[in-house]
């Protein structure tokens, strides 16, 4: 998707914030220009997704993608409140072990490599938070559900642990990402048709930041990569805008009185 946005723009500098699993639709923002060093803000949002998860059969991926290795029809399907208590109890902040199928590191390699390369990998449970995870429908074997998660949450871990919690192997059939904090999937563009009217301004990459308007001569100071005074009492990260609503830096808190920038939008000529 990036290459096709690459080769649309003319631009070479294009990046993502936020992968999607191969086998899953919906919304990736892509980053142009100086905006790419936006992209760990724009990550660090909740995202929203619509997924439905399988009953009866779990994977070696956790998705529909993989090779079933566990089956269990039972003989009662759990009913609406089990199912409502289970995704209830899978809100907040939980550890959750991802996937051996994922892009995390493992001795240096991508677990999904060694995985594949048929070696072993058993990934240690990380804290991840679910700010909703509401049933959408129950049609056994298939259960829809809307979630919202913090960075770092996988689905397709949710459905393995949902079936876990319920007694019944399970995976995720189904994965389309909606939002990713401002940005909705209603409001994108496919890739094939993208043009320069599309691009948003980097300020909006990190309107849910806190806000700083900055003199002119902040502005240059910041342009050299050089600290600015601090009025508010925000730690950061902290968007700071020109008076006329430009996008200079994101800084963090410093010194006890200082905005420290960690990325500048505009470096001093």
């Amino acid at each position: 998707m990036v290459a096709v946005v690459r080769r649309r723009l003319g631009v070479r500098a294009v990046g993502h914030a936020g992968t999607l699993d191969p086998f899953a639709t919906g919304l990736l923002v892509v980053l142009v220009g100086r905006a790419t060093r936006l992209a760990r803000f724009v990550e660090a949002t909740a995202k929203a997704y619509d997924a439905v998860i399988r009953f009866g059969a779990a994977t070696d991926t956790d998705d529909a993608t993989g090779t079933v290795v566990r089956t269990l029809a039972p003989d009662t399907w759990p009913d609406v409140a089990a199912i409502d208590g289970a995704l209830a109890a899978r809100c907040g902040v939980r550890p959750q072990r991802p996937p051996a199928y994922s892009a995390k590191h493992v001795a240096g390699r991508r677990s999904h490599a060694l995985a594949r390369a048929g070696i072993a990998v058993e990934l240690l449970p990380v804290a991840v938070q679910v700010h909703e995870l509401a049933r959408r429908g129950w049609d056994p074997p298939d259960l829809a559900v809307h979630a919202v998660v913090g960075k770092g949450t996988y689905l397709r871990a949710i459905a393995r642990d949902l079936g876990e919690d319920l007694g019944i192997p399970a995976h995720c059939a189904e994965l389309r990402r909606t939002r990713v904090g401002p940005f909705s999937v209603e409001a994108a563009a496919s890739p094939e048709s993208v043009e320069p009217d599309h691009l948003l301004p980097p300020a909006a990459m990190v309107a849910h930041l806190e806000q700083v308007t900055v003199s002119d001569t902040e502005v240059r100071e910041l342009g050299f990569g050089r600290s600015i005074g601090r009025q508010a009492d925000g730690e950061g990260p902290a968007a700071l805008v020109a008076v006329d609503g430009r996008l200079v830096a994101v800084a963090e808190a410093a010194d006890g009185s200082r905005w420290q920038p960690v990325v500048v939008l505009e470096p001093a000529a």
